[in-house]
């Protein structure tokens, strides 16, 4: 192996990503349920009051929709190994982080969940720029299938 010779095969990078994004989907499907189960989740709804939802019902559908449903195109698009993939991935990524900082600021206060979706969807992006050569010592090419 030279200097140049990438240590991380394509293939586990993008077994990560369909990891990351499988997770993020079933995490923000399942969440937007809870949502629009009145009391399952115990998050009273004065905590959305000022945010223009008058109950949890839109948001729900935002997580379920925007955010799960890009997850989950993201994992599918990966799967089959289509051309958009990457580009499905790096926007749920950035869909995750938006979702995130829009939350805390309607929510407030910060809870480790906060945290890992935050990280989620970075680690998101970070796969997807290592998989585009920004890292190309470290990740092996898409062209390539991950073989050294």
């Amino acid at each position: 192996m030279t200097e140049t010779d990438p240590w991380i095969p394509a293939r586990l990078v993008r077994g990560a990503l369909i990891g990351i994004g499988g997770f993020n989907a079933l995490s923000a499907i399942g969440g937007g349920i809870g949502l629009l189960t009145p009391g399952s989740m115990g998050i009273p709804i004065d905590v959305i009051a000022g945010s223009g939802f008058t109950s949890y019902v839109w948001p729900a559908m935002l997580l379920i929709v925007v955010i799960g449903g890009t997850q989950l195109l993201a994992v599918i698009t990966e799967v089959r190994r289509a051309a958009a993939a990457l580009f499905w991935a790096a926007f749920a990524g950035f869909a995750m982080i938006i979702w995130i900082f829009v939350e805390l600021a309607v929510m407030g206060g910060f809870s480790a969940l906060h945290g890992i979706y935050f990280a989620t969807g970075t680690l998101q992006l970070i796969l997807v720029f290592a998989l585009l050569g920004i890292a190309p010592s470290v990740v092996a090419s898409r062209r390539d299938g991950g073989r050294r």
